[in-house]
C-alpha cells in the first residue's frame, strides 16, 4: 500500500474502494497521485484536479515532465521524484482501451477512434458500456465540418464493426 500524507489524502476526495497506486513529488512541492480510478494532478490552488482514466486521451513521460491530454484539457507536471508514476499512468490509460482504430486523412493527418471502459465500479453512462473519443492529429482541423463529419462516420463504422 502506498503511504500518503493525511492532509493530501483528505484533499483528494477518494471514492469508496479507491486505492492509491503511486505517488510522485512535483517541482511545486505538491504531489501527483495515481489511483485505480483516476489521476490527481495539482490544481495550482493547493488542491487537486481529478482526471478519470477513461477521460485520458493520451499520456507521455520524457524523463522529467508528465504530459496528460484528456477530454477536459491538458496537464503538464514536472515530477521531482517520479517513482513508478510514469509506468502506472501508462498501464492505467492502456487498461481502459477496448478498441482503438487509426484512420489517415491524407497528408494532413488523421483521427483515432477510441472506445474506453470506465475504470470505476459504477455502470457506464453510455448505452453500449463504452465511452467513445475522437483523437485528431495536431495537423488536422477538427472544427472543419467535413473533417468532423468524416470522423463521426468512422466512429459509427467502428461501432458497427465490433457489434455495438
Amino acid at each position: 500500500m502506498v503511504r500518503l500524507e493525511r492532509v493530501v489524502r483528505g484533499k483528494l476526495g477518494l471514492e469508496r474502494g479507491e486505492r492509491v497506486l503511486a505517488v510522485a513529488g512535483t517541482r511545486g512541492g505538491s504531489r501527483v497521485v495515481v489511483t485505480r480510478y483516476a489521476l490527481f494532478v495539482p490544481d495550482g490552488e493547493g488542491g487537486f484536479r481529478r482526471v478519470p482514466w477513461e477521460k485520458v486521451l493520451r499520456a507521455s513521460w520524457n524523463g522529467e515532465w508528465l504530459h496528460v491530454w484528456g477530454d477536459e484539457g491538458e496537464h503538464h507536471v514536472r515530477l521531482t521524484e517520479p517513482g513508478s508514476v510514469p509506468e502506472v499512468v501508462q498501464e492505467r490509460v492502456t487498461s481502459t482501451v477496448v478498441v482503438s482504430r487509426y484512420f489517415a486523412f491524407g497528408d494532413d493527418g488523421g483521427v483515432r477512434v477510441v472506445g474506453r471502459k470506465a475504470t470505476h465500479g459504477k455502470p457506464s453512462p453510455a448505452p453500449d458500456g463504452l465511452l467513445w473519443s475522437l483523437v485528431y492529429d495536431d495537423g488536422l482541423d477538427a472544427s472543419d465540418p467535413g473533417v468532423k463529419n468524416k470522423a463521426e462516420q468512422l466512429l459509427l463504422a467502428v461501432r458497427r464493426e465490433i457489434g455495438l
